[in-house]
């Protein structure tokens, strides 16, 4: 996929929804609409009204999404012990608008970040309970994982060369070599059991807090059926030590599918760091996540 077609275009606006839900969905054209901040890089989300919100593909890589999403969303919350987005209407391009977008039944909560949850420990239990259910869910002709999704629950080889390359370049400001050994051993192993349904993309900003605890999951757009060891980023990107420890205790996977996860991990940590300057590479959070791995695969 070219970077082109995930370049964001500019003219999604909140003037822009309204105009679209006053020509496609007249009976909501009274309701208020309201960026929701902070922004999404592969859709943008305003709120509507009180009880909905409106998401829009910035780019064209990420419009598979929409139907994605249409389809599935319904089959998974069934099964699932937290609420996920609930699609209520699905709209057309107009107005130069050139994809489809979505309304979704309006979710509480705030995107988790310091001083939200009450455990961190807590926390980690719950989004394992989360994992474990989505995981188990029925994958009868459920998507597989591929370009659609960026191949969250695919193979890691995809990324190989972007990942070596990666290190080439960071040679001096991390321990390259910890960090190749960390990625070798994620890539000698493979995921050998059936496809499970994968979130693929549970960063702080899809975790919606509420009440100090864990209250919904959203943003299912790189969701695809494969090996779970994607959805253990989170582990390194927003887990301590103790909480790390309590997500891994509750999830039923094996040492190589956490090796897996620490380069699905790195991966994102690299590409990250890489694109900063010396300065910035220093106290970024990515070097942080960098340095969790290396001492967790140590």
């Amino acid at each position: 996929m070219s970077s082109t077609e995930k370049q964001p275009i500019d003219l999604i606006d909140a003037s822009l929804v309204q105009r679209l839900i006053a020509t496609q969905y007249p009976q909501w054209a009274h309701l208020t609409v309201e960026p929701v901040l902070p922004s999404g890089w592969d859709n943008r989300t305003f709120r509507l009204g009180d009880r909905m919100s409106v998401r829009l593909p910035s780019a064209a890589a990420y419009v598979a999404q929409v139907e994605k999403e249409h389809k599935w969303l319904p089959v998974l919350a069934p099964h699932l012990p937290l609420p996920i987005p609930v699609p209520i209407a699905k709209g057309v391009p107009a107005l130069g608008y050139p994809w489809p977008w979505s309304v979704y039944a309006w979710l509480d909560g705030e995107p988790v970040q310091e001083g939200l949850i009450d455990s961190e420990e807590a926390f980690a239990r719950t989004l394992a309970r989360f994992l474990v259910d989505l995981h188990r869910i029925d994958v009868t002709d459920a998507p597989i994982a591929g370009l659609h999704n960026f191949y969250r629950g695919g193979s890691l080889s995809v990324y190989d060369g972007e990942t070596r390359n990666a290190l080439e370049l960071l040679a001096g400001c991390i321990d390259t070599a910890s960090a190749l050994t960390v990625w070798e051993v994620a890539m000698g192993s493979t995921w050998n059991n059936p496809n499970a349904w994968v979130h693929g993309d549970l960063a702080c900003g899809n975790l919606l807090v509420k009440d100090g605890k864990l209250h919904a999951v959203i943003d299912f757009g790189s969701s695809a059926v494969g090996d779970p060891a994607c959805d253990l980023v989170i582990a390194w990107t927003m887990f301590g030590e103790a909480s790390r420890h309590a997500f891994r205790s509750a999830l039923p996977l094996d040492d190589a599918t956490w090796a897996r996860g620490r380069g699905w991990a790195l991966w994102k940590a690299l590409i990250t760091l890489v694109k900063l300057d010396e300065s910035q590479r220093k106290v970024d959070k990515s070097n942080q996540v960098i340095q969790r791995i290396l001492a967790d695969q140590r």
